[in-house]
């Protein structure tokens, strides 16, 4: 189960027992209070995963994730709950607990296997880490609170343990080199890039000095002055130094070991832990030369119907032409300044939400945000949806990255909407995250084969939703799901060792409209997270396989707009799981 901007952190318990349940103990436990145990011991466990939840106790806390001998608390946590689960009878469950009995014990049960492979060696990337995260959280207007006096000082706190996270980093890293796990040598210059943007001066205009420039009403003029002077001491004293630090180690040591592999493959034992990882992705048992399989046939189908698009406009030459044209037309690059490009969005959200009852019953409650990525991680960022809190406190929102308006590239824009925000990861993780009937740790728990599926399955729907009514725009839709499909056939090829990073991105461009710099940005993105780029494609596949089934199975009985409620109503689980949820669903169909 990956869970929402999941940055795997480490803490010394306490009071919390990890040990293994004696057979008393674990006889005598219910299953809400399995439930309800799982999730507050996993918040201590893993505080920076509270905090993307909206639970901010643990504010305060940022301890190192991926040492070894907290990996031996986690296993011993994961085991735990196996214990657990193993001396409760399913068959006494209700449905909906015994859903929420299935995927705990998957969860378990993937997270003992994943910690026999040495991903802790590489504590972070350019795409995904806390050396990312950690300016996010401080930022002022994002997962971290900045309400009260209180807040404030829980954050500085946090950034007192940053140096010791860095240290510990550093450490798993060398540990790395000394293994022959590392990173490869663009992605590493990335991450030092990424640093080195961070450290502006003065610090006031340090994006860790936001907090600052946006005090709430009710501070008092002795306390905005303290807590001003601490904050320019803390950046220059610790957060600045502590980058500095890193930016050093990574590129006069990390950076000249940096491997020129691909992918995991180029690791002691790395296809092995691909193998897993692919797994963990899709949430099936298909292997990743099927999966490739799936890639190349998929690539084939769309490129028809990309043929299809050429003749209704009239193009004349080779699919590779039609992109070089379509990418470098003026018209799709329409945009003046940034706010045009956040109202285009707008405007589009408009015409989806009237849309909607056509194909959806329900709609969550959670507000959604359009906002522009921060410029310090927009070069390597890719447009993205940030979940609001479970409780409904913390509104959802959709990043858009935008480097320059004037090279933003129109055509896809309705289709990036339907995926990012509505009625695809807003509607999917919104629902899930406010239907108080299940377990919290299944309002907020999240499996990539069915979220990135369902955001793609969203996609499709846009011609009913109101959207593609010029075959440019059905193009951004075509091109966007070939870039799905080509996914298939790249991460495996990168991770296997069967193409080099150069031959990726020859592919990417044979296949998917888009210049050569956002291809190497999307083959370094899967080179940094193995197989993350398979779920999309697999997921979706799935949905539509379900809705092929069902519709066939129920005739007349088939209703769409009932179909996708029941899809979003299942939450975030395993494809198999889900698979049983809907089977449920179709029984209740077929008794009306």
């Amino acid at each position: 189960m990956k869970y929402i901007f999941l940055v795997s952190i480490v803490i010394f318990l306490g009071s919390c027992k990890l040990e293994r349940p004696t057979f008393s103990e674990a006889q005598n436990i219910n299953i809400d209070t399995v439930f309800s145990n799982y999730y507050h011991e996993r918040m201590a466990l893993f505080p920076l995963e509270a905090s993307m939840n909206g639970d901010n106790q643990y504010d305060d806390q940022l301890p190192a994730t991926f040492t070894d001998s907290y990996r031996l608390k986690i296993d011993s946590f994961y085991n735990k709950y196996l214990v657990y689960l193993q001396h409760l009878d399913r068959n006494t469950l209700n449905y909906t607990n015994q859903i929420s009995y299935d995927v705990l014990m998957y969860e378990m049960t993937m997270g003992v296997e994943g910690l026999q492979y040495h991903g802790n060696y590489i504590p972070f990337t350019q795409f995904d880490g806390v050396q990312l995260l950690f300016p996010q959280l401080g930022s002022g207007h994002s997962l971290q609170p900045f309400q009260t006096i209180s807040d404030y000082e829980r954050w500085e706190q946090r950034v007192a343990q940053f140096p010791a996270y860095i240290d510990s980093s550093i450490v798993y890293f060398q540990k790395g080199m000394d293994a022959q796990w590392t990173l490869n040598n663009l992605l590493v210059e990335k991450m030092i890039s990424q640093i080195e943007d961070l450290l502006v001066y003065p610090v006031e205009k340090s994006i860790f000095y936001e907090p600052i420039k946006s005090f709430p009403t009710n501070f008092s003029k002795d306390d905005r002055a303290r807590l001003a002077m601490q904050y320019r001491t803390m950046i220059e004293t610790v957060i600045y130094p502590t980058y500095r630090k890193l930016d050093t180690f990574l590129s006069e040591e990390y950076l000249p070991n940096a491997s020129s592999a691909t992918g995991l493959s180029g690791c002691p034992g790395g296809l092995e832990y691909y193998k897993y990882l692919v797994k963990e992705w899709t949430t099936t048992n298909q292997s990743y030369a099927d999966i490739q399989k799936v890639g190349f046939k998929e690539v084939a189908k769309i490129e028809k119907e990309i043929e299809q698009v050429k003749k209704t406009v009239g193009y004349e030459g080779s699919n590779k032409d039609f992109f070089d044209f379509v990418t470098k037309s003026k018209k799709f690059y329409p945009f003046t300044s940034n706010k045009e490009i956040l109202d285009s969005f707008r405007n589009i959200d408009g015409v989806i939400q009237a849309n909607m009852p056509k194909l959806f019953s329900i709609k969550p409650k959670t507000a959604l945000e359009i906002r522009q990525t921060e410029a310090f991680r927009a070069a390597s960022a890719s447009p993205e949806y940030a979940p609001g809190s479970y409780d409904g406190k913390r509104s959802a929102v959709f990043y858009v990255p935008i480097l320059n308006p004037h090279e933003f590239y129109s055509i896809a824009m309705q289709n990036l909407f339907l995926h990012e925000a509505i009625p695809g990861h807003h509607f999917q993780i919104s629902l899930k995250q406010e239907d108080t009937l299940r377990p919290l740790f299944m309002r907020v728990a999240s499996y990539g084969a069915i979220e990135e599926g369902w955001a793609l399955y969203a996609e499709s729907l846009g011609k009913d939703l109101g959207c593609f009514t010029n075959p440019y725009q059905y193009l951004g839709h075509l091109s966007d799901d070939m870039l799905r499909a080509v996914r298939l056939v790249v991460d495996v090829a990168l991770h296997t060792g069967t193409m080099t990073h150069d031959q990726a991105v020859a592919y990417m461009l044979e296949y998917a409209p888009m210049d050569k710099g956002t291809a190497m940005s999307e083959i370094e993105r899967y080179m940094a997270y193995p197989a993350q780029a398979l779920s999309y494609k697999v997921g979706s596949l799935f949905i539509v396989s379900l809705k092929e089934k069902y519709m066939k199975e129920l005739g007349d009985k088939f209703n769409i707009i009932q179909f996708h409620d029941a899809i979003l109503r299942s939450g975030s689980v395993p494809l198999s799981i889900l698979a049983k949820e809907m089977d449920h669903w179709a029984t209740t169909q077929q008794a009306y």
